[in-house]
């Protein structure tokens, strides 16, 4: 198993507590992604990083089945995102899966590049989801450096359609976390 796959489990262990413990209250509340409110982006993590995931691992698409559900509407959302976490996680296990190249729909990838896209996600987003709805945020320095490398390596692109804001300057005591928070343009 692979390191990245490692430390997917670990933040997707973090990420469904976070969505567990969000309730539906909070769901118009604001967040650090100015374009969602919590229910919006409650959605654009469970989709991303549970179903496309998964998808992603078999090279198949996102399609308007998943991208136009309302995931927080269901009934046991959070319970239903921990199983889908379960079932990506697992698709992702075969070393076959890492050596390959995934079918992004507009060319392939290398299987260990997307995996870390999907890890930034998780972890910047369940940031902002903990940040909105006043939970904490833990996660390993060795998952905020796999993080803070991917979002080096991408903000630029994720700034071009306003996926990450200007980089906000931090002091060299900065946690790693920190960090990667920063470069992405979030303020811890």
């Amino acid at each position: 198993m692979s390191t990245i796959h490692k430390q997917l489990t670990e933040a997707a262990d973090q990420a469904a507590t976070i969505v567990a413990n969000t309730d539906s209250s909070q769901f118009g509340d604001k967040t650090p992604c100015t374009q969602w409110d919590v229910k919006e982006l409650l959605n654009h993590l469970i989709l991303w990083t549970g179903y496309s995931f998964e998808r992603r691992a078999r090279s198949e698409q996102v399609g308007p089945d998943l991208t136009e559900r309302d995931f927080a509407a269901e009934p046991d959302y959070a319970a239903a995102y921990r199983a889908q976490l379960d079932r990506a996680l697992a698709a992702w296990a075969p070393a076959e899966v890492w050596d390959s190249e995934i079918d992004t729909g507009g060319g392939k990838t290398p299987a260990p590049q997307i995996a870390e896209m999907v890890l930034m996600e998780m972890v910047l987003h369940g940031w902002d989801l903990a940040t909105a709805t006043g939970q904490p945020y833990q996660t390993s320095d060795e998952i905020a450096a796999t993080v803070a490398k991917a979002v080096a390596a991408s903000a630029e692109m994720y700034r071009q359609y306003d996926g990450f804001a200007a980089e906000v300057k931090v002091g060299a005591d900065a946690t790693p976390l920190d960090k990667a928070l920063a470069e992405s343009g979030r303020k811890a």
